[in-house]
């Protein structure tokens, strides 16, 4: 285990825990979406997100009205309508096919995405265009998803 630490990136690492956040956010969301409905479950998940961030923003002083608003392009606020997406397909998802299954899937289609977000430097980013060696990559962690799956 701290041969792995060792040799794994800082930012990887902080990945991977948000991976794993990321598992237990789906689960506990697709549960509160039983409980109560897919929109209120939903609204209620980003209200609690609102509450928290506005917290830690007053803690560490942030300015949260001098920022240019305006001049960040139209695109980027988008991740507030992906946010509310995310969280209600995920939460509709795990009831039907579980936690694994969907989160296999889940992650073979931001790795699909993630590619070709670099490959062609989408949104701002930097270009990183793909390579046969990620291609194949993405074919056999299709494939090794496929064996994960519990269907």
């Amino acid at each position: 285990m701290n041969g792995i630490l060792k040799c794994l990136p800082f930012p990887l690492l902080i990945a991977a825990i948000s991976g794993v956040a990321m598992a237990i956010q789906g689960t506990l969301n697709a549960g509160l979406s039983q409980k109560t409905s897919l929109y209120s479950a939903t609204f209620v998940v980003h209200l609690i997100g609102t509450v928290i961030a506005l917290a830690v923003i007053l803690f560490k002083h942030e300015p949260l009205f001098s920022q240019k608003y305006l001049a960040v392009p139209w695109y980027f606020y988008l991740g507030g309508v992906l946010s509310v997406v995310i969280i209600a397909l995920v939460a509709v998802s795990i009831p039907q096919v579980g936690v694994a299954n969907a989160t296999t899937a889940i992650i073979i289609g931001q790795v699909s995405m993630a590619i070709l977000i670099d490959h062609f430097g989408w949104f701002g980013t930097a270009k990183m265009p793909w390579n046969l060696w990620q291609l194949l990559g993405l074919v056999l962690f299709a494939v090794g998803a496929k064996l994960l799956f519990r269907i």
